[in-house]
């Protein structure tokens, strides 16, 4: 299984259902009037507060008994999770904001402060949520036996074996921190648990205090200790509360309070004050250590004047940055739980199949794609490894292959490193282009970048003020007599773990004018001196956003002349003003825009006059959806285009991202297939309302199938008939299927 932050990334949500509204319901006053203000704040809802809504989506799935108890324990533990992403990144940004005395509206008419003020009292009501779900699963989980038990609740020869293990494993670990004019307030790490104890001389009236550091970790010890084994736990901080004596020996113990702090992940230094990049991020990662702190939890038992006292040393305000935690703190440890092996607790074991053009031929995969055309890849229902790694492995081992060019923003130890080693030292050129700034990966990037210019490959850190966010393998062969260009354009990172849990698409292919481009986008991000535009891919930040509203604008026209305008995306994010303020001047004439979101949207759909052809449409599975494709009818001449970037204004403004034409019309019904299956989902689709509530579809047959179900079976199904050459007749029959549900679901 997967460690939490992988999980999380990206990262940073009950039956039918509403949740509490992202912005403020009012229409706006002027809906019915010919000219309507496309800068009215009322038309936007909030990407802080949307955020916060799709995690009530995803913790929707540990509420559903519909889904398998171990993954409703997981979804719980990815939700905690993004809310500490979320306070160390959202939140701690406002507050920069507001110390930097900022007070401009954001597009939906807030200043940081409300945006603070909002987004707390939000998280406030969460937990509380959060905690009846824990109560809840703990009593469903002690039906299969598995338990998490308090100490005094075992018996006493289990109490005396967690004590030897107390002291064997864990005790030489402990460094009481006192707390006096002696010894000053002790610097506290993020995101640990912290045990604050007073006590005093036997007989004595002085109280003292210290300071433990809960030390969960895979060196010293998991934060749930099992029970000789078995699936019953108790927590590592009630095994030390109960067990102080033997840090404070002779004292006598008054009283013992967990807490646990979040600090700001913004730290960006200078680049100025740096030599390098390289030793900016160094810088910037050191910093983040010592980042100011933007929450204290604390238990709700806690004495009053040791919450003040937290506070005040934290630099805190206690009214509204101090959040009582009811239950279990830090509840991201459950992943532990999530992990017990018990398959009957957990969805069905998926494994990813091989590309149907792919899963027989073992021919060099560029001979395929020469001869095939190019290549769709959708992963976790295809496999990563017999695809993409593949196709890099190939590349370094091919005597003919002469150079590698490539993008690295999140990656992990395994083929893709090893295979760019290999190719290096097999003689290609090998350049890389390695992301530091990808948050909270920074330092493992650091690492990686390290260890490949050890071996020799040129290794580059991008444009200076932009991050390199696209998704790019580039390999220059000698095909013959002449030299081609092959290519790898990915919606998602080269990391086989994220491969097997996020749903990305990717296409493999050798057309000679997105080659061209290719070629001169990565002299741009090696060298200088961008294009001014290309022949096909459409590239952030100099030609994508531009692009986009002109072909928003193009359907318009189609919309006037033929009245059959239609737009559709699929992306984790919509945020972007201009890209909303394009979509709602479609929607106003009468173009059909249907968006899949994951989570942060800003359109409202169904305001009257402005947005009625507008509906928006959020899937949460099992997978994490993580593609982007973009469809405009074009009167006809279809346009369908994937690729690594969401509508978001950092994304198009302040990175390099590419988005690359589908052109293949086998290529496009696979797509089309996708984004009606999706479409048509009544299990796992949620939809949002010109409130801003998400309402979760029911579907009328209990066995339905979400979205991600049906998509594993079609790859499944499509292996199948490939092996009897009917896998393009089973894709058409599909496809027929589901626009059939879409159009009688369009009817109701």
């Amino acid at each position: 299984m997967m460690n939490h932050n992988e999980i999380q990334r990206a990262i940073n949500e009950d039956s039918d259902v509403a949740e509490e509204p992202a912005a403020s319901s009012v229409t706006p006053s002027n809906a019915s009037s010919e000219e309507i203000n496309l800068n009215d704040p009322s038309l936007y809802l909030n990407r802080e507060l949307t955020w916060l809504a799709f995690n009530r989506r995803v913790l929707h799935e540990a509420d559903d008994p519909r889904t398998p108890l171990l993954e409703r324990v997981k979804f719980l533990a990815i939700v905690s999770n993004n809310l500490d992403e979320f306070f160390m990144k959202r939140i701690g940004g406002l507050k920069q904001q507001i110390a930097a005395g900022v007070h401009t509206m954001s597009l939906d008419g807030r200043t940081p402060l409300q945006q603070l003020k909002e987004c707390q009292a939000a998280v406030r009501d969460f937990q509380i949520e959060m905690q009846r779900i824990v109560t809840l699963l703990r009593a469903e989980l002690e039906q299969h036996d598995i338990r998490i038990l308090l100490h005094d609740d075992l018996p006493l020869d289990a109490r005396e074996r967690l004590r030897d293990h107390f002291r064997a494993n864990i005790f030489p670990m402990l460094t009481p921190l006192a707390m006096d004019p002696a010894h000053p307030f002790p610097f506290i790490s993020n995101l640990t648990l912290n045990l604050l104890v007073t006590l005093r001389f036997p007989g004595g009236s002085e109280v003292y205090m210290a300071r433990v550091k809960v030390p969960v970790s895979k060196d010293v010890s998991k934060r749930m200790i099992p029970i000789d084994g078995s699936t019953t736990f108790v927590t590592l901080e009630d095994l030390m509360l109960h067990n102080l004596d033997m840090l404070f020996p002779g004292m006598e113990i008054d009283s013992c309070a967990l807490f646990r702090i979040t600090r700001n992940a913004i730290v960006e230094p200078e680049a100025e004050a740096a030599n390098d990049l390289l030793e900016m991020i160094e810088t910037e990662l050191r910093e983040r250590h010592f980042a100011p702190i933007v929450r204290l939890e604390v238990q709700p038992g806690m004495e009053p004047t040791h919450r003040g006292m937290l506070a005040a040393e934290l630099g805190l305000n206690e009214e509204e940055d101090v959040f009582e935690i009811e239950g279990m703190m830090a509840l991201r440890d459950l992943f532990e739980i999530a992990a017990i092996e018990r398959p009957e607790l957990r969805d069905k074991t998926h494994r990813a199949v091989d590309h149907p053009l792919l899963a027989n031929d073992r021919r060099n995969i560029f001979h395929i794609i020469r001869e095939n055309g190019p290549i769709l890849l959708q992963h976790p229902y295809q496999a990563f490894a017999t695809s993409v790694e593949r196709f890099l492995r190939t590349a370094a081992e091919d005597p003919k292959v002469l150079a590698i060019k490539m993008t690295l923003y999140r990656t992990s130890a395994g083929p893709i490193l090893d295979s760019l080693i290999m190719a290096a030292r097999n003689g290609k050129q090998v350049a890389v282009l390695v992301e530091l700034k990808a948050r909270f990966d920074e330092a493992a990037n650091i690492v990686w970048a390290r260890r490949l210019e050890a071996e020799g490959i040129h290794v580059n850190y991008g444009v200076m003020g932009l991050k390199t966010h696209s998704k790019l393998i580039f390999v220059v062969r000698r095909d013959y007599s002449q030299l081609r260009r092959y290519y790898h354009i990915g919606t998602g990172n080269y990391h086989s773990g994220t491969a097997k849990l996020y749903t990305d698409l990717g296409m493999l292919g050798c057309d000679e004018e997105i080659g061209q481009d290719l070629t001169e986008l990565f002299n741009y991000l090696t060298g200088y001196s961008p294009p001014p535009s290309y022949r096909k891919i459409l590239a952030a930040p100099y030609t994508l956003k531009r692009a986009i509203i002109d072909k928003i604008n193009r359907e318009i026209e189609h919309q006037k002349r033929t009245g059959n305008g239609l737009i559709q995306m699929k992306m984790n994010a919509l945020e972007d003003a201009e890209i909303t303020r394009a979509l709602y001047k479609a929607t106003r004439a009468g173009v059909k825009v249907d968006l899949i979101v994951r989570d942060t949207c800003r359109l409202r759909p169904g305001l009257p006059g402005i947005s009625e052809t507008a509906r928006v449409v959020s899937i949460v599975g099992r997978f994490l959806e993580h593609a982007r494709i973009i469809y405009f009818r074009n009167g006809g001449e279809e346009e369908y285009y994937i690729g690594s970037a969401d509508m978001m204004g950092r994304n198009l403004d302040s990175r390099v991202e590419v988005h690359a034409p589908v052109e293949n019309p086998e290529l496009r019904q696979e797509l089309r297939l996708l984004l009606d299956v999706q479409f048509a989902d009544t299990r796992s689709a949620w939809d949002l309302n010109a409130e801003g509530h998400y309402t979760q579809r029911q579907p009328e047959d209990e066995t339905a199938k979400g979205a991600q179900e049906i998509l594993i079976g079609v790859a499944e199904k499509r292996l199948a008939a490939a092996a009897k050459h009917k896998e393009k007749k089973v894709r058409s029959k599909l496809l027929s299927h589901f626009q059939w549900r879409l159009r009688d679901r369009n009817l109701k």
